[in-house]
Order: C-alpha cells, then sequence, then structure tokens
C-alpha cells in the first residue's frame, strides 16, 4: 500500500491509548483500529482534523507517501 499510516507511533508517543483517542474524538474504535492498520480505503478530513487536534500533530505525521517499488 502506497500510504503508510503512523497513527499507532504519533498515538503512543502522546501516551494515547486507542480506547481514549476513540473516546475523546467520539469515533467508533473499531473505525480507527482499522486505520492503524491501514485497512481503510478512505479517511476523512474531519476525523483527520480531529485526530491531529486531539494528539497535537500535523496530518503528515500520521500519514506518509510510500511510492511502490
Amino acid at each position: 500500500m502506497p500510504i503508510l499510516v503512523k497513527l499507532n507511533l504519533i498515538r503512543g508517543n502522546n501516551g494515547a491509548t486507542l480506547f481514549e483517542l476513540s473516546d475523546r474524538i467520539n469515533v467508533p474504535e473499531a473505525i480507527l483500529s482499522s486505520l492503524e492498520k491501514g485497512e481503510t480505503k478512505w479517511l476523512r478530513f474531519g476525523m483527520l482534523e480531529m485526530i491531529c487536534e486531539e494528539l497535537k500533530c500535523q496530518p503528515g505525521d500520521i500519514l506518509e507517501y510510500v511510492p511502490k517499488k
């Protein structure tokens, strides 16, 4: 997958569990878990904004483009 999701690293650096982040931004834990695992096919800007606001980070801290080889 050319988009690498680094939510678990950023979340860990902020000391937030997946459950805590889910509760704080009111997004189901299952959706955040799928995002962390790279299993999701889409990401709404609103959700990305809430994650960044809560974890005090930038979208580029969470998502990285990795070209196919």
